[in-house]
């Protein structure tokens, strides 16, 4: 089973909306109403993007994440979910240069969840990771941001800084992961 965590993300809807379209099978939560120990029931994890920062909600997804590592569970962070985990990982984020909002073209650098060479994303986000850790690739890359998809060097764990749930590139990339 698939455990969505909604951190306040405005586009949270659109995703749990196309896991039902492609009859996946989730749960959803909030980090203030999920006990954590029942991260061991879930197969797989998708962080959601955010509205605001908050310490207790970067506090419950570092551990989710950190658990995820620890016990090989598949985690997609998305938005604040790949900058909260580069974080989380010893790596850094900045406020971005300009808001980020709109259609943005990503080249792909290695297949990871997709076999095409460039896709096409929506992106909305006024901060990005400015440094990876030693553990995370950057495996896709946009003129605007060079680390729009992120992964694990050895675990099934994935970032993007655009909002997958938001284009048909981006849910064709969410099916993937779900497959894997």
């Amino acid at each position: 089973m698939l455990l969505v965590v909604d951190n306040g993300s405005i586009y949270t809807n659109q995703l749990t909306d196309f896991l039902k379209e492609k009859k996946i099978i989730f749960e959803k939560f909030t980090p203030e109403s999920f006990n954590l120990n029942s991260l061991k029931n879930y197969e797989s994890i998708i962080l959601s993007g955010r509205r605001k920062n908050n310490k207790k909600i970067n506090e419950v997804n570092s551990k989710i994440i950190n658990f995820s590592i620890n016990h090989n569970k598949k985690l997609l962070g998305i938005c604040y979910g790949a900058e909260i985990l580069a974080l989380t990982l010893g790596g850094t984020i900045r406020k971005s240069s300009s808001i980020q909002k709109g259609n943005e073209i990503i080249e792909i650098l290695q297949n990871n969840l997709t076999p095409k060479k460039l896709i096409n994303v929506f992106e909305s986000h006024a901060f990005e990771i400015s440094k990876l850790p030693n553990m995370l690739v950057v495996t896709g890359k946009s003129k605007n941001c060079k680390y729009e998809i992120i992964q694990h060097k050895e675990k099934p764990i994935f970032g993007t800084q655009f909002h997958p749930e938001m284009s048909t590139d981006g849910n064709n990339l969410i099916e993937n992961f779900c497959s894997l």
